[in-house]
């Protein structure tokens, strides 16, 4: 239910369970762990997460989320690993995205976004806590504010308001969404992975 590929300096990693919305099983949650890893083994300058389908992810599958998956240490290993990687991260969000999978866009260094995506994290409605990194890297993308009123006040959160808030960085059409992102990655791919590296970490927040 991941697909994983790597060639030419491009990972491309693909959520794969579009008939659940993509929602996140522990094993896929280790197999996307594995992907990063084989991305930075494989010298990757750029990495694309994407999903399958009209929904990027709506967090943990709710059979495993009653037997514990919804604190599970793998969604931040994954985030973790996500936000170490030395290249440039993209994550292309073909659609909403819904409680602990935030974690994995937040961790990427830009997030595109469809029209009709849709943003909500309802830790506080569910009675769980946000992934440890995660309050952290939304407070420095949308302030302290708005993080609350995603955290706090299960605030759902369309694209244009994501846009304005600086939680997404470009809206696309969902047929332009994985050239652009591929777009994105073009320069990074022409670069040395060293000089790649360099300008990732000059560029990286303090609490990344």
């Amino acid at each position: 239910m991941i697909r994983s590929h790597h060639r030419d300096g491009l990972s491309l990693l693909t959520i794969d369970r579009p008939d659940k919305a993509n929602a996140l099983t522990v094993g896929m949650l280790r197999d996307l762990r594995a992907g990063v890893a084989q991305a930075l083994d494989s010298g990757a300058r750029a990495l694309i997460l994407t999903g399958a389908g009209r929904v990027f992810s709506a967090g943990a599958d709710l059979d495993q989320a009653r037997a514990g998956l919804a604190t599970a240490h793998e969604w931040e290993d994954l985030s973790a690993a996500l936000a170490a990687l030395p290249c440039l991260t993209v994550a292309a969000l073909n659609g909403s995205l819904a409680g602990g999978a935030f974690g994995m866009a937040l961790a990427c260094d830009i997030r595109l976004a469809v029209p009709d995506a849709r943003f909500f994290y309802p830790v506080m409605r569910l009675g769980f806590l946000p992934q440890p990194s995660d309050p952290a890297r939304l407070v420095a993308l949308v302030g302290p504010a708005r993080a609350r009123m995603i955290l706090m006040a299960g605030a759902r959160i369309d694209a244009p308001e994501a846009l304005a808030w600086g939680l997404v960085d470009r809206i696309l059409p969902a047929p332009d969404l994985m050239d652009a992102a591929r777009a994105l990655a073009t320069d990074a791919l022409a670069a040395d992975p060293a000089h790649v590296a360099t300008i990732k970490a000059m560029t990286r927040p303090s609490r990344a």
